[in-house]
């Protein structure tokens, strides 16, 4: 699978280059976070634009690597879901449970503002 990766200084996008996202492609996007994340990078934005299809085994992955980030005290963000990939997430209501953000835009908005609800809280 090829990924293009993108490091920001509060953030990292991973864009995967591929029509489908199935169970490979699960597993190498939860490798990439991984690696991410030990070279220091805590948030994540997953941009989908390239992914037309979810194989819905899958969809499981996506809330467990959705969960792994937040139990950690990071984001992760899925943005620019296509409308088919987002019916799928919609059917078992997997949209309600993971981050998903319209636009690259508005996923930077959810890590910037979660990135401040962190250093709030820990300040206290």
């Amino acid at each position: 699978m090829e990924f293009k990766i993108d490091t920001k200084d509060t953030f990292s996008v991973i864009t995967p280059i591929a029509g489908k996202i199935d169970a490979n492609l699960a597993d190498e996007l939860g490798e990439k976070c991984t690696q991410i994340r030990q070279s220091g990078s805590k948030n994540i934005i997953v941009d989908l634009q390239h992914c037309e299809e979810i194989d819905k085994s899958v969809i499981a992955e996506l809330v467990r690597l959705h969960e792994e980030s937040y139990s950690q005290e990071e984001s992760l963000v899925f943005t620019q879901v296509n409308e088919k990939v987002m019916a799928a997430l919609k059917e078992d209501e997997t949209d309600l449970l993971i981050n998903i953000a319209p636009r690259m835009n508005e996923a930077i908005d959810i890590i910037s503002m979660e990135i401040l609800e962190r250093d709030l809280f820990n300040e206290e």
